[in-house]
This record gives C-alpha cells, sequence and structure tokens, in this order.
C-alpha cells in the first residue's frame, strides 16, 4: 500500500477518494422494462447452426460445443441465465429428467424439468465436459479459471455474436429463450400455474406476462372451435 492510499489520518482511503476514480457504470438496460421476445423456432434453429467455432484449435471447438449446450437448456427448461451458469454436474438428474436450482432468485430452490430431447443434446457437451477441471457444467474452459462458471457478460455477447451470424433481424438474449420456452409450453397446453412452477416466479401475473408474446387470435381460438350445446333446442 503506497502513502498515496492513506487519508491524513493514516487510514486507507476509500476508491472514490482517489485521484482518477470513475465510479462503475449502470448496465444501459438497469430499470427498463422490455415486452416478451420469444423466438420462432426458425430462428431458433438457425442460431444453433452457428454455434461453430471462431477460433482455430480445440478451444474454439470446444467455445462453440459449450454455446450451443447452453442455449439448449435456457430454450428448454426456462431457466435464468445466472441460474444455469450456476448449475454442478450433481444438478442434473437425466433419469428423472429433473434439473436443481439451488438458488434461484431470492435464493429460493426450487426443481424444473427438461425433455429427453433436450438431455439428448446436453449430453453431447457433458461427456467433453468431463476433461474439463471440476466445477459448474458452463465453465471457462482455460486458464487459471478453467472449471469455474462463466461470466453472464460473456453469455450476452456470444449469443449476440451467434445472433449476427445467423442473420436473425432481432436482438438476440438469454431471457427471449426463457419467454419462447414460457409460450411453447402454453402452446402445448400446459396451465399457467404449471408453467410459473417451472419458471419460478413468485406471482402469477409475472406469469401471464410472459404469455403476451401469444397472439390474441391463438389465445381466442379455442373459443370459436367450442361445441354445439349437448341438449337439443327448440327451433
Amino acid at each position: 500500500m503506497s502513502v498515496t492510499d492513506l487519508d491524513a489520518r493514516g487510514n486507507k482511503r476509500s476508491p472514490a477518494a482517489t485521484v482518477g476514480f470513475s465510479p462503475p457504470r449502470p448496465p444501459a438496460t438497469k430499470g427498463r422494462r422490455f415486452p416478451p421476445d420469444p423466438l420462432p423456432i426458425e430462428d431458433i434453429v438457425k442460431l444453433l447452426g452457428a454455434c461453430t467455432p471462431q477460433r482455430s484449435g480445440k478451444i474454439g471447438e470446444l467455445s462453440a460445443a459449450r454455446l450451443r449446450a447452453l442455449i439448449i437448456v435456457l430454450w428448454r427448461t426456462g431457466l435464468r441465465v445466472s441460474e444455469a451458469l450456476a448449475l454442478e454436474e450433481r444438478d442434473l438428474n437425466e433419469r428423472e429428467r429433473m434439473v436443481i436450482v439451488r438458488r434461484g432468485k431470492g435464493g429460493k430452490r426450487r426443481l424444473t424439468l427438461m425433455d429427453e430431447w433436450g438431455w439428448t443434446q446436453l449430453d453431447l457437451w457433458l461427456r467433453i465436459r468431463e476433461a474439463l477441471p471440476i466445477g459448474q457444467v458452463f465453465c471457462v474452459l482455460n486458464g487459471p479459471t478453467a472449471g469455474h462458471a462463466m461470466k453472464d457478460s460473456d453469455v450476452r455477447r456470444q449469443l449476440r455474436e451467434a445472433g449476427g451470424r445467423a442473420g436473425i433481424r432481432r436482438h438476440v438474449h438469454a431471457h427471449g429463450l426463457r419467454h419462447t420456452h414460457a409460450v411453447e409450453l402454453w402452446r402445448e397446453g400446459l396451465d399457467v400455474y404449471t408453467i410459473q412452477n417451472q419458471l419460478g416466479h413468485a406471482r402469477l401475473d409475472v406469469t401471464a406476462s410472459y404469455l403476451r408474446g401469444v397472439a390474441v387470435t391463438e389465445v381466442l381460438k379455442p373459443i370459436g372451435e367450442r361445441k354445439a350445446p349437448l341438449m337439443p333446442l327448440p327451433s
């Protein structure tokens, strides 16, 4: 510690009091609310196809395989990106098709499920992951932090770049895959309470807001397909 790090009383200075200090900038999107933005299946297929090595050698191949597996998990479970990055191998129960979220939003623990196809795709990465240091499933690949969880900023960048390579004319982000998961579950006939449990929402209205990505005509379609009354009516 240098003398300039101390104040007149000999106490350590606050970083904010040092010359040249600039406070960290908050994220540009802090405090802003975005409407649900589910990705159509065609764009997800393009996004997965764009998970190709962006540098030569083994690290480039590993990075591409890791991104593809992460997209699969985000899409087929609806996990928040922070929840996916915190996953360890012990949190995966393929036999029960269960993914354990140990500390979700608000520190809450919950169970989510993933379909058989999703597990098949994830297994491709898990077999590769066995050769890497023990740690999080979606980990840093090399260097002193190898095996530790990747940063969410790296995920945002890689998804954005993959979306550009895929020619997707919209903002590609992890939360959009969570929106996609919710809408697909609704279209497959699951009720909003089940979707709420899968996503880990504390309030039902938050889950309902995710389903605003469904067109009004699609929501009302069952009304137009109602059966005729069972009792005969006088003509």
